[in-house]
């Protein structure tokens, strides 16, 4: 039988063996204790070489060993300082740049500029000159003298609703005699108006027309508490029109119009009032013989005056300042003219409205008449 002998490879002469044994590879050389003359032994990284030469007798990790190793190899030469660095850092190294703008030549040609208007007018700004334009409202002050008795309720609950119609500021003033009435109290509540409710204790029983003593209640009250405004005489059981107290404004000092009235025996209508040309009074309207004495010729419910006239006297340079009142001493039908001869001197100072304005006297007896027909 043939033998043969494997010479064993002189470069395999040269490994040295460790720990006993006699495994060796190329490898060797990149370890401490190789003769390889790539890296020369260092006294920085002992540690890391014993490191790498225990995981790598394991055998299994060897790539991943490697890539270790060359990672930290590269960290360490990236910390380790290989030149000068420049500490002398200046504030001025990080100024930014001034920015100057461009020299622009502007020349006058001899013109002064005094002002400067934008023209820019917003619409609040022209809102509050529209308003300051526009003058309040004049209040009134409409008395009415009531009593008790059949149609009282229907009466009151239609004069108010035709007030409730009317632009504020209304102040509706009621005068009761002797004592105020639930009822009536409840009816004014229910109207919705501004209204105040007063009682006059003084017996009218005397007294033809029982609502003086009741308007002198209501003008005491004015008086005392200085309202101001227009007042109206309106009884309530008439029929108003509502352009009526709507020209009520209009009034400055004293104010009249001819009214037209239904005469309750007659079957016609009665026009009593001024005769007017323009805005003055050159006559009056009348056809009753008894009144023709009367000095003027007005309805208590054909004229209205501004409330000052009462509590304000040297505002329209009255010579005396007695209290203005109706007076239950003169006859039927002239306390209108006795009135109004306390508060103006003659027809000069009078205001004539523009428009006739209307109201009706209905009697009692035909309204009791209509509600028994309607009960039938």
């Amino acid at each position: 039988m043939n033998s043969f002998r494997r010479t064993l490879s002189p470069a395999n002469h040269d490994h040295s063996y460790q720990n006993g044994t006699g495994f060796s590879s190329q490898s060797d050389k990149f370890l401490p204790n190789g003769n390889s003359k790539h890296f020369p032994s260092s006294t920085h990284l002992p540690f890391l070489f014993n490191a790498v030469n225990l995981v790598y007798r394991k055998g299994w990790r060897r790539s991943v060993c490697w890539c270790l190793f060359f990672f930290l190899i590269g960290c360490v030469f990236g910390i380790t300082p290989f030149g000068r660095i420049d500490t002398d850092i200046q504030a001025k190294d990080f100024a930014f740049p001034k920015l100057k703008p461009p020299h622009v030549n502007l020349q006058f040609d001899d013109q002064i500029v005094t002002s400067v208007s934008f023209g820019v007018n917003t619409r609040l700004q022209e809102q509050k000159e529209v308003t300051d334009l526009i003058e309040p409202l004049k209040q009134l002050i409409v008395v009415t003298p009531t009593y008790n008795r059949g149609f009282q309720a229907y009466f009151l609950n239609r004069l108010g609703q035709v007030l409730r119609l009317v632009k504020p500021p209304l102040v509706w003033v009621v005068v009761e005699e002797k004592a105020a009435s639930f009822e009536t109290a409840e009816i004014l509540r229910k109207t919705g108006v501004m209204y105040r409710h007063m009682v006059c204790t003084l017996n009218s029983s005397n007294v033809k027309d029982r609502g003086i003593h009741q308007r002198n209640a209501a003008l005491e009250h004015i008086e005392r508490h200085k309202l101001d405004g227009i007042v109206f005489f309106a009884d309530d059981d008439n029929v108003y029109t509502l352009e009526l107290f709507e020209s009520l404004r209009t009034i400055r000092r004293f104010g009249t119009w001819p009214v037209a009235m239904l005469a309750q025996s007659k079957n016609k209508a009665i026009l009593e009032g001024p005769v007017c040309n323009s805005s003055q009074v050159i006559g009056w309207h009348t056809i009753e013989k008894s009144k023709r004495l009367r000095r003027f010729h007005v309805n208590m419910s054909g004229f209205a005056f501004n409330s000052t006239i009462l509590w304000d006297p040297k505002r329209w340079g009255r010579p005396f300042s007695n209290p203005i009142r109706q007076l239950d001493t003169v006859k039927e039908g002239f306390q209108e003219t006795t009135f109004i001869e306390q508060v103006l001197e003659d027809e000069s100072q009078m205001e004539v409205l523009p428009h006739i304005l209307c109201w009706w006297h209905i009697s009692s007896t035909f309204l009791s008449r209509f509600a028994a027909i309607i009960v039938i």
